[in-house]
């Protein structure tokens, strides 16, 4: 189960966080978020560690704690998606799958001409395609 999703921009300033639980678990989640956001910069400044390669988008799991996984993906334009998860056995192509989807909505989402770049995404219309593509992660469908 996905608890929370973050876009993160290029200075490390967030556009968009959205937490899947209880308001209690809300800051516990942006902090999980914050911290990830070093391992993303560490795989991607040292690209020669076991990490993907530069023309890799997808991050991987950054790194697991003892309730939640943490994955990253990171666009052309050096903004960092990353992602929450409760479950244990995730699929790498699960995952790929909803960072796929994710990016599609975030690309429509700041196309819009009334979004001004670098602020936040305040969009109704991307809250509701995130949350839709929360809801079928891990699901066999693809749309």
């Amino acid at each position: 189960m996905i608890v929370c999703v973050a876009v993160v921009g290029h200075q490390n300033n967030p556009l968009y966080i959205q937490s899947f639980t209880d308001a209690d678990d809300a800051l516990k989640l942006h902090h999980i978020v914050h911290c990830s956001l070093d391992v993303v910069d560490e795989r991607v400044n040292n690209p020669k560690k076991s990490g993907p390669t530069l023309n890799e988008t997808f991050l991987g799991l950054l790194y697991p704690t003892e309730n939640y996984k943490v994955y990253g993906y990171l666009t052309n334009t050096k903004v960092k998606f990353i992602l929450v998860t409760t479950d244990l056995d995730v699929r790498d192509a699960d995952v790929r799958n909803f960072f796929r989807r994710f990016h599609a909505a975030y690309v429509d989402a700041v196309s819009n001409p009334f979004h001004v770049p670098g602020k936040k995404i305040t969009s109704r219309t991307f809250a509701d395609r995130v949350s839709t593509i929360v809801q079928s992660f891990g699901l066999s469908s693809s749309v």
